[in-house]
C-alpha cells in the first residue's frame, strides 16, 4: 500500500482540509514533506525483501550471501568492470557438477567476466588405443580432407590429436598431458558498428571500416542457456575467417548477426552474398571479385559488388570489431557521462542535416548537439566559437559512434569561462585546433585517430600531424577515456589526462609538447595511461599507473625522452618511463637501474591503432608493469579491467572445483 501525498492529505477530518485551504494549504505542504519520507521507508522496506536474494539484492549485500552459501573471498573489483553476483548465484549449482569441465568453464565466465572455454588436454593426447574401448573421433593424424579441425588448430577449439607434452601446465608451457585442463581466457569484447555507411573505393568496392581502412570483423558471441553446455566458437568474441563464414554464412550473415549489409536501403539475403578473398592483387584492383553476388571478404573488411552496379549505390553495414575496453567511443552505453541540463538538444540528421549548422544554432545561447545514428559526417570548414560563460556538448546519442570527417582543422574557439565538451565520436582527416579565450575543452569517449587518417592497410598518413593544438593560455583540456593522437598545448594551458591513450604513431614522435613540436607544453596530469612517444611539459603535477613510452631517434635534439622542465613540483608514482627522463621525484617507478631497463620495457601486442589488442600489454610483459600499478592492477589505459586480479580469483575457485589429481593451465586466447 503506497501512502501518498493525496492519500495522506485525504485521511485527514474534511474540516482540517477546509480551514488549510483558507490558509494557503501549510498542512498540505507539511503532508509533503512526511510523504516523501513515507515513500523513502516504503522503498527501504521493499529493498530489505529483495536484499535477500542474489537476483535483486544491492550490490553491497552480494559479498554477503556468499558468506551464507560459503563462496570464498576473492579480490574486491569496481563494479564498473563487473559484478560477482554470478558466481555467487551459481554456487550451489557449481557443487553439484563439481569436477566436470562445464563447470569449471562456467566459473571461469562468472569470476572473470570473461568469455571463457575449459579444454581436457588429456582427452586430445595420441594415444594406442585398447580393442575394447575404442574412441573413433581420436585419431592418431589429422584427416586433412577435413578442413575444420585444422581450420582449429592450436586454439582453444582444437580437436586433433597431440602428442604428450611434460611440461608443467601452470608455468602456461606444457599443455597436452594426462593431468592437464586449461581454462582459456577471451579478453577482447565484440562492438557494434551498426548502419555505418561504407567507404567507397569506387563504384564497385567498399570498406567496411568508417575510415577506409582493412579491419578485422568479429562474431556477435551467442548466449549459453545451459551450465552443462561447453562453448563453442559462436559463443566466444572471435575474429571471423573467410572459410568459418563460407561454410556458416547463415549464422553469422543477417539481422540481429555479425554482419548485415544494406544497399539502397535495402537488406540483401544471405543467398546474394559469397564469401571471398578481396586480397589486393596489383594494379590497384582486388582478386575474386564474383560477377553477380556481393562479395564479402571478413579478414580484410571488404566489399565487391556485382558488376554494374547502379549509380550513387549507397551501402551500409553492421558489423562487429574486437577491442579490450570501452575506451574511444562505441556503440556502448555512455548516457551517464553526457552534461544532461543543456538545453536546446539538436539533433543531426533530424534538426539540422549538417553538424556546422546544428553548431550555429546552440554557439552563443548554449545547449548540446547530438548525432543520433552511427553515421559518416563530412565536414568541409567546422568551427565554433561557443558564447562566454556558455556550455556547448558536440556528442553521438547513447548506444551509436558516428565518423566526423574533416577536410580541414576544426577551429575551436570561445569567450571567457565557455565550454565545449566532444562526446563519444571518431574524428579523422583534421586536428582539433583550439585559440580564443576558451576556458575548457573536455574530450569523452572519443578517437582523435593518431596520424589523422589512415592508408588502406592502417597506416598512418600524417604520422607527425598532432590530434590537437590548444594555443589558447587559458584552456583547461580534460581528456577521458579516449585515444588520441599527438597532443600541443601552450605553456599557460592544462592538461589532465585519464584512462586514455595518446599515441605519437612511433616512440620517438612527439606525444606532447607546445605548439611548436618542441618546447614544453602546459602542466600535464596523467592517471591510467598509455601514451606513446616523447614528453615535454612544463610540469608534471602527477603521473600515475602510466606508461610513457618513449625514445630519442638518431638525430633527436632533445635532451631526454621525458622531460619536465620544472622538477621541483609534481609527483611520477608508479608508472614506466624511460630510465633517462629528467621528472619530479618517483616513486616505485620502473625501471629502478640501467640493468632492469631492458627486462622492463612495456611489450605490446600492438601498438597500431586499429588492431584489435592494440595497446594490449603481452603476456611476456614484465611482471613489475602487468602489476605495477598502486592496486597490483596494470599500468596503462587498461588499469581498470583489474585483469591481474580476475585471474587471481579465478586461480583461488579453480581449485575448489578441480577433480582430484588434475592441474589446471590459465590461458589467454584473445
Amino acid at each position: 500500500m503506497g501512502f501518498d501525498l493525496d492519500r495522506l492529505y485525504a485521511l485527514l477530518p474534511a474540516v482540517y482540509r477546509i480551514r488549510d485551504a483558507e490558509q494557503g494549504e501549510p498542512l498540505r505542504e507539511l503532508l509533503s514533506v512526511i510523504a516523501e519520507q513515507v515513500a523513502v521507508v516504503e522503498e527501504d522496506l521493499a529493498q530489505l525483501y529483495d536484499d535477500q536474494f542474489i537476483e535483486t539484492c544491492a550490490e553491497w549485500a552480494v559479498p554477503y550471501i556468499g558468506d551464507l552459501v560459503g563462496a570464498r573471498g576473492l579480490y574486491e573489483l569496481t563494479t564498473t568492470t563487473f559484478s560477482q553476483r554470478a558466481q555467487v548465484a551459481n554456487t550451489l549449482a557449481y557443487r553439484r557438477r563439481k569436477g566436470t569441465a562445464a563447470v569449471l568453464e562456467q566459473l571461469a565466465r562468472d569470476v572473470t567476466g570473461w568469455d571463457a572455454r575449459a579444454v581436457e588436454f588429456f582427452q586430445l593426447l595420441a594415444t594406442t588405443q585398447y580393442m575394447n574401448h575404442l574412441r573413433l573421433e581420436n585419431l592418431g593424424t589429422p584427416d586433412l580432407r577435413e578442413w575444420e579441425p585444422l581450420e582449429r588448430l592450436d586454439t582453444p577449439f582444437d580437436t586433433v590429436a597431440h602428442t604428450a607434452d611434460v611440461r608443467r601446465i601452470a608455468s602456461r608451457r606444457g599443455k597436452h598431458n594426462i593431468p592437464n585442463l586449461g581454462i582459456f581466457l577471451f579478453r577482447l569484447d565484440d562492438y557494434s558498428l551498426t548502419g555505418s555507411p561504407a567507404v567507397e573505393v569506387d563504384s564497385r568496392r567498399f570498406m567496411f571500416s568508417p575510415l577506409g581502412n582493412d579491419t578485422q570483423l568479429y562474431n556477435l558471441p551467442q548466449t549459453e542457456d545451459l551450465i552443462t553446455h561447453l562453448a563453442e566458437p559462436t559463443n566466444a568474441a572471435l575474429p571471423i575467417s573467410r572459410r568459418v563464414l563460407d561454410q556458416y554464412l547463415d549464422t553469422y550473415y543477417g539481422d540481429s548477426k555479425s554482419i548485415l549489409l544494406t544497399v539502397n536501403g535495402v537488406e540483401i539475403d544471405s543467398k546474394d552474398v559469397v564469401v571471398c578473398d578481396l586480397s589486393d592483387a596489383g594494379g590497384g584492383q582486388w582478386a575474386h571479385s564474383p560477377k553477380t553476388k556481393y562479395g564479402i571478404d571478413p579478414v580484410l573488411g571488404r566489399i565487391s559488388l556485382p558488376q554494374n552496379p547502379a549509380p550513387n549505390t549507397k551501402v551500409a553495414v553492421t558489423y562487429h570489431y574486437g577491442f579490450s575496453a570501452d575506451v574511444g567511443g562505441g556503440e556502448y552505453g555512455r548516457a551517464g557521462s553526457f552534461t544532461s541540463d543543456l538545453l536546446p538538444v539538436v539533433q543531426v540528421p533530424a534538426d539540422q542535416a549538417k553538424v556546422q549548422d546544428a553548431l550555429d544554432q546552440v554557439k552563443t545561447s548554449g545547449g548540446a548537439v547530438e548525432i543520433t545514428d552511427s553515421g559518416r559526417y563530412e565536414e568541409a570548414a567546422l568551427t565554433i566559437q561557443v558564447g562566454a560563460a556558455k556550455h556547448v556538448e558536440l556528442r553521438a546519442a547513447d548506444k551509436h559512434r558516428p565518423t566526423l570527417v574533416l577536410t580541414s582543422d576544426f577551429a575551436i574557439s570561445g569567450g571567457k569561462d565557455a565550454q565545449l565538451t566532444i562526446n563519444g565520436l571518431l574524428i579523422t582527416g583534421g586536428t582539433l585546433r583550439v585559440s580564443g579565450n576558451l576556458g575548457k575543452l573536455h574530450l569523452r569517449h572519443c578517437t582523435l585517430v593518431p596520424g589523422l587518417t589512415l592508408s588502406r592497410t592502417g597506416e598512418p598518413q600524417q604520422p607527425d600531424q598532432p590530434a590537437l593544438i590548444v594555443e589558447s593560455a587559458e584552456t583547461a583540456v580534460v581528456i577521458e577515456d579516449c585515444i588520441v593522437g599527438g597532443l600541443r598545448v601552450a605553456e599557460d594551458a592544462t592538461a589532465e589526462i585519464s584512462d586514455s591513450i595518446v599515441d605519437a604513431t612511433r616512440v620517438t614522435g612527439v606525444a606532447y609538447a607546445a605548439p611548436d613540436g618542441a618546447s614544453a607544453g602546459g602542466r600535464l596530469h596523467l592517471e591510467q595511461c598509455t601514451v606513446i612517444g616523447k614528453v615535454h611539459t612544463m610540469l608534471m603535477k602527477l603521473v600515475s599507473n602510466s606508461i610513457l613510452l618513449a625514445e630519442l631517434g638518431a638525430t633527436d635534439t632533445w635532451t631526454a625522452p621525458v622531460r619536465a622542465a620544472r622538477r621541483q613540483k609534481g609527483c611520477v608514482r608508479f608508472s614506466y618511463l624511460p630510465l633517462e627522463s629528467v621528472v619530479p621525484r618517483r616513486y616505485r617507478c620502473q625501471p629502478e637501474s640501467a640493468a632492469q631497463a631492458t627486462r622492463m620495457r612495456p611489450q605490446f601486442n600492438s601498438l597500431r591503432y586499429g588492431d584489435a589488442d592494440y595497446c594490449q600489454l603481452s603476456q611476456r610483459c614484465a611482471v613489475e608493469i602487468r602489476q605495477g600499478a598502486d592496486d597490483e592492477a596494470e599500468m596503462g589505459v587498461f588499469h581498470d579491467l583489474y585483469q591481474p586480479q580476475r585471474e587471481a580469483n579465478l586461480s583461488v575457485r579453480l581449485d575448489e572445483y578441480l577433480r582430484f589429481g588434475l592441474e589446471a593451465g590459465i590461458f589467454y586466447a584473445s
